[in-house]
């Protein structure tokens, strides 16, 4: 919604003096608390009087009263003379009635009479023609579709609570109005080289035809030199495996990004095949907890615990050979011969699980599992579980990304509020992926110089 810029009321008093600081509305508001004038207003409220929202709520009637205002300023200033005023008279422009509409707001529908003049030029900045909503209706709906309520949600929840009545079509429309700012992100231009790549999946229902089928939405984050992480982009799964990741990695290329070094992933089908057709010398390690996940499926819960002490040697060795001794060990074992599955779990895997025995502790901490992406693929999941399933992959990308930037959003904002306190006084999270630093990276960085000299030492120079 517009704002005009050269109405400043001071309905409590005379305006700042020149030079004085500009009036905040937190000041004004002040100003009215200090002078008693919302006493008997929230006197009202309590005794359920008076509604402060909704159809005939005090703040729909305030916002009315003070946009019918300023659009009767604007309309003086586009006229020349005031209403009443004898110089108005035969001048070729006048004023002439006006015309309902109904605007819809955070606070409830306000009913408005925007003013007309004769010659039919006027054309007004605070509620410009054809403007049904406000501009904070819009983020309102977009931080629910954000939070995973469905547009039918978002419809009932307008309506229960501001009195607003939105239809399914408008409010898809406004959500449908950040596919834009989606589409340039997911073709944003990357770093040459990301020393890190995770990627990660979670299974989402998409509608095909007339089926409702699973598919897996890959999200991706960049680790830069900086040990800085990134989301470099969301795919849905929709061709199979090889094909796929061909895409996805090619993509990547033409956005810039010319080596990974080493990519974490949980053995995706195809996957090691277009990262080495793509980036040759890259690494495709496997994610040591989803390994250890995969086996512990053919292993009763009672055993769990013994079965996971006994792998630990496996992922804890200082080196390949003796990795394969410990491996050997447990498949001779009581426990490997009760789960010969969960064996070769490990054993299919073993050529991408090795890779990362060849670092030093400080790296492994950080290549070894992909929980850098999972956490936020968890509060990915708490949105999406409700939503049955999206009508195609943009609404899906939509979704995700939406919810990645209102998690961080919140987030900021809170740390925001705790700005100044001490460190044990601070409560609020920090950054969930976009932007985190990882723990460790000097050192971590400091082994991979040395282990790929010829590829670092031209960005860190």
């Amino acid at each position: 919604m517009s704002v005009i810029d050269d109405q400043d009321v001071h309905p409590l008093g005379a305006a700042p003096s020149v030079g004085a600081e500009p009036e905040t509305a937190r000041d004004a508001v002040n100003r009215m608390v200090d002078a008693g004038l919302l006493d008997g207003l929230m006197s009202k409220v309590d005794a359920g009087e008076l509604a402060l929202t909704g159809d005939g709520g005090f703040l729909p009637e305030m916002i009315k009263a003070v946009l019918e205002r300023g659009l009767a300023a604007e309309q003086t200033a586009h006229l020349g003379y005031e209403r009443g005023d004898p110089a108005g008279r035969g001048t070729p422009n006048s004023r002439n009635g006006s015309t309902p509409k109904t605007l819809a707001t955070e606070v409830g529908d306000v009913a408005l009479d925007v003013p007309r003049d004769r010659a039919g030029t006027f054309e007004p900045r605070l509620v410009p023609k054809g403007s049904r909503r406000t501009g904070g209706l819009d983020e309102m709906i977009v931080s629910l579709y954000a939070g995973g309520m469905t547009v039918r949600d978002i419809s009932h929840h307008l309506a229960r609570t501001l009195g607003t009545e939105l239809s399914h079509d408008t409010i898809s429309k406004v959500t449908d109005s950040v596919l834009e700012e989606v589409k340039l992100w997911q073709s944003r231009p990357l770093e040459e080289i990301y020393p890190i790549v995770y990627l990660d999946a979670l299974m989402i229902k998409v509608r095909d035809g007339h089926q409702v089928r699973n598919r897996a939405a890959h999200i991706a984050v960049g680790v830069d030199l900086d040990g800085v992480k990134h989301v470099l982009g969301i795919w849905v799964q929709a061709a199979e495996g090889a094909k796929f990741w061909a895409g996805v990695c090619a993509e990547l290329r033409n956005r810039g990004v010319r080596d990974v070094i080493i990519v974490c992933c949980d053995g995706l089908s195809g996957f090691p095949e277009a990262i080495e057709a793509t980036w040759p010398q890259s690494i495709v390690q496997t994610c040591t907890v989803h390994l250890l996940r995969a086996a512990m499926r053919f292993v009763s819960y009672s055993d769990r615990k013994k079965v996971a002490a006994a792998l630990k040697p496996i992922y804890t060795a200082p080196t390949d050979e003796v990795a394969r001794v410990e491996l050997d060990a447990f498949a001779a074992s009581d426990l490997g011969r009760r789960y010969p599955a969960a064996v070769m779990t490990w054993t299919n895997a073993w050529e991408r699980f090795i890779p990362f025995l060849a670092f030093p502790p400080e790296l492994r901490r950080i290549i070894y599992t992909t929980n850098a992406i999972e956490s936020l693929n968890y509060q990915l999941r708490k949105i999406i579980k409700n939503r049955g399933h999206f009508p195609n992959d943009d609404a899906a990308i939509k979704l995700l990304w939406l919810a990645i930037r209102d998690i961080e959003d919140k987030r900021a904002r809170a740390r925001e509020k705790e700005k100044g306190l001490p460190a044990h006084a601070r409560r609020a999270s920090g950054r969930l992926v976009e932007g985190a630093v990882v723990q460790g990276w000097k050192q971590a960085l400091g082994a991979l110089a040395l282990t790929y000299p010829e590829r670092l030492s031209p960005y860190l120079s």
